[in-house]
């Protein structure tokens, strides 16, 4: 699981045997974790995570968009 980036307590990271989807992201922050797609920029699944922390999540997604697409092809190919 290649970590990508750190954003305080957040992790987002990929799992290396999901080549086959759409660019994403995972994000953990404790118990909690969230699936989010980068083309568009949308919540696949969430869990432990209320409405308002998605908000910011995805905004954080949204800022690092490029960098988190550019680590995602560059290990996918």
């Amino acid at each position: 699981m290649p970590t990508v980036l750190r954003i305080g307590a957040f992790r987002f990271y990929f799992y290396s045997h999901e080549p086959n989807e759409p660019p994403h992201i995972h994000i953990d922050h404790g118990d909690a974790t969230i699936k989010v797609w980068l083309d568009p920029v949308e919540v696949a699944k969430s869990r432990g995570f209320r409405a308002h922390e998605i908000g910011g999540i995805v905004a954080m997604v949204e800022a690092n968009r490029a960098l988190l697409l550019e680590a995602w092809h560059e290990y996918f190919g």
